[in-house]
C-alpha cells in the first residue's frame, strides 16, 4: 500500500545553484523519512515529485560527477 507523505509542515530548501533571477530551480523538503520530496521553486503550490531518498542521493551524486 502507498500512502501520501504529509508535506503541510515541510521545510523546503532551494538548490544551491538557485539565484534570484527566477531560473530553473528546484526545492527539496527535509524531514520526510526515507523520502525526498521535490518541487519547482517557482510554483510552490504546484505538484510535488516524491523520490526514495536513496534514489535521490544517487541522482545527486551523478549530477555532481557530471555523469549526465
Amino acid at each position: 500500500m502507498t500512502t501520501a507523505a504529509d508535506l503541510t509542515t515541510a521545510t523546503w530548501r532551494k538548490s544551491s545553484y538557485s539565484n534570484g533571477d527566477g531560473g530553473n530551480c528546484v526545492e527539496v523538503a527535509d524531514g520526510a523519512p526515507d523520502l525526498a520530496p521535490v518541487r519547482d521553486s517557482k510554483i510552490t503550490d504546484g505538484p510535488v515529485l516524491v523520490f526514495r531518498a536513496a534514489g535521490w542521493m544517487s541522482f545527486i551524486k551523478g549530477v555532481k560527477s557530471r555523469a549526465f
